[in-house]
């Protein structure tokens, strides 16, 4: 296929931290048996979910520029995309759980580009393009669903994750990779194995970014909609899944109304589900994620959500009650009795900033090696500084080039020279820069002159905290590309060679020019060279009109169903769509 990159200016605005997952489609890399394994899906999936799936599904393929046919090209379909306001990238299987949730909060659906293996033709644990593009893509035609999708990428992305949530994220995606390469020794996948179970049977407390996973598996992932006894389907696990897209509609399957509660509800992703969520309509979900976000960090701030930062020992943020944003891994909190935090402390590169900007002169080159700062109101006066009037910053000497000298109620003691301050939007200051400054709080010397100039944060309260950077400028590795990557094994000369009959029938389709004489030629050796292949005589028996090779094919299809039951419903489904197509 002749591709030509077309620029789509959601990619190009793009962070640099998340350009880094970024990897080319490669369309010359899709096989012929990849193609095939593409085509046989679409087909059986069009077929059945024409039916089955939400109304929106149909019209978001066409929309959206995804063929039956054949492996969409990325840049084709984000010419296509662009209409609609949205993107595609493609990425190597799975990526952060961030990283993830921020790529969809800026509009840009994150597609593996990989295909699963003919093996592995029904369900893979793998992200793979059948998945992303067939399933996700076509459903973010609809304006309410793609607006959900949008806001809870907005509010993902800020999620704060757990130490467990980055061992999980690892061990998925180790296994995921593992199952879909050819010839893994068998320890090494049941290795992968028993770690994925070894932390899913944990009793972990649940994080932020655990709440948010989990209405994502459950609404985007494998969510119906519509009436609970009778619903359609709008998940992209089961759109893309020709298996689970059937199965989940037996009654065996429980089907829930979704609401906030769906968020508390684990799963396993390497096993069919045995109960999905129903959501009367899209603006529903939103209306879920928004009671959701009211219990998470990034709306409560607090010690709380401090501490939640400081367990995750990643970058994050917290905003106080002058808009002062400070980014950085936070490692330490002091409290007092109310448990209110009236000291914190990052360690390493820190940038503070202001409305989502970083502020001049304080980025991590002027914090290469943490910050630290006190919170709350003065003592006896029971004020903050944020909070003073001309008068009161007078009275206590709150100017440039004034001796200071201070109390919090805390207990915690400033003094030193005022150089300058930085003050916000309403005249409030943010920062003071102190110079020869000590800070003490009881016997311990939190700064002293000699590690340099002291800049002060300003604010009674933490109003917000959550993950990454508030600039993301700030930290252009915010995130970190897994070691684990996918296995690109050599292809053996008999795989090269089924390749090679493989894309003989598709040629033939393609150019709409079949010789019954070749395909007999193809279907002798399938048969003798390659007598575990079935796809490919269900390819060929679409395309032949001789009917004593169609009677041998249909033969050697029976044959097959009877000696390997894996696979006789998938003969069964490709023969049927065959005749499907004639009687139509």
């Amino acid at each position: 296929m002749e591709e030509t990159i077309e620029s789509n200016e959601l990619i190009d605005r793009l962070p640099p931290h998340l350009k880094q997952f970024i990897k080319p489609q490669n369309y010359a890399d899709y096989s012929p048996i990849d193609q095939a394994v593409w085509r046989y899906v679409m087909r059986k999936n069009v077929d059945y979910l024409s039916k089955f799936a939400h109304e929106s599904y149909l019209e978001g393929l066409r929309k959206t520029g995804i063929s039956i046919d054949q492996i969409p090209s990325m840049y084709g379909m984000n010419r296509i995309l662009k209409e609609i306001g949205w993107a595609a990238v493609a990425v190597d299987g799975f990526i952060p759980p961030n990283a993830f949730m921020e790529f969809q909060a800026y509009k840009v659906l994150v597609i593996a580009s990989d295909i699963r293996q003919l093996e592995n033709i029904e369900y893979t644990p793998a992200p793979d393009i059948i998945h992303e593009a067939a399933g996700h893509a076509p459903i973010i035609a609809n304006p309410d669903y793609a607006e959900y999708l949008r806001r809870l990428g907005a509010i993902g992305a800020k999620a704060i994750l757990s130490h467990y949530d980055i061992e999980l994220y690892e061990a998925v995606r180790k296994l995921s990779i593992l199952k879909e390469a050819i010839d893994v020794s068998p320890e090494d996948l049941a290795e992968a194995e028993k770690e994925v179970d070894r932390l899913q049977a944990m009793d972990a407390p649940m994080s932020e970014m655990a709440l948010i996973r989990n209405l994502q598996w459950w609404s985007v992932e494998y969510g119906l909609i519509g009436n609970v006894d009778d619903p359609k389907i709008y998940g992209a696990g089961l759109l893309s899944s020709i298996g689970e897209s059937k199965s989940c509609m037996d009654p065996k399957v429980e089907k829930l109304p979704y609401s906030a509660a769906t968020s508390l509800k684990e799963f396993d992703i390497t096993q069919p589900q045995p109960q999905l969520y129903v959501t009367p309509d899209f603006p529903y979900l939103m209306q879920v994620l928004e009671e959701i976000s009211y219990s998470l960090s990034i709306r409560k701030g607090g010690h709380r959500g401090l501490r939640k930062l400081i367990d995750s020992g990643m970058i994050g943020t917290i905003e106080l009650s002058t808009g002062l944003q400070i980014s950085g891994k936070f490692t330490r909190m002091i409290q007092n009795e109310d448990l209110e935090v009236i000291y914190f402390q990052t360690e390493g590169p820190t940038a503070l900033a202001y409305r989502e900007k970083a502020l001049i002169g304080h980025g991590v080159s002027t914090h290469p090696n943490g910050f630290s700062s006190p919170l709350g109101k003065l003592k006896s006066i029971n004020l903050a500084i944020e909070d003073m009037g001309p008068v009161d910053l007078k009275a206590y000497n709150f100017y440039d080039g004034q001796e200071l000298s201070f109390e919090f109620e805390s207990g915690i003691k400033v003094v030193g020279l005022n150089v300058t301050g930085i003050r916000n939007v309403q005249g409030k200051l943010m920062v003071i820069q102190l110079a020869n400054c000590t800070v003490t709080y009881g016997e311990e010397v939190l700064f002293q002159p000699e590690w340099g100039v002291f800049d002060m944060a300003v604010g009674k309260e933490i109003l917000s905290a959550y993950a990454g950077a508030a600039d993301y400028l700030s930290f252009p590795n915010l995130y970190q590309v897994s070691k684990t990557t996918t296995i690109k094994q050599a292809k053996t000369t008999e795989r090269l060679r089924l390749e090679y009959l493989y894309s003989q029938v598709r040629e033939m389709r393609t150019s709409a020019e079949v010789s019954d004489r070749v395909l007999a030629n193809i279907f002798a050796e399938i048969k003798t060279e390659h007598p575990g292949d079935w796809l490919l005589s269900v390819e060929i028996l679409e395309l032949c009109s001789d009917v004593e090779l169609r009677i041998q094919i249909n033969e050697h299809l029976s044959h097959l169903a009877q000696t390997n039951l894996r696979i006789a419903h998938l003969i069964e489904d490709g023969v049927q769509l065959i005749r499907g197509k004639a009687e139509a």
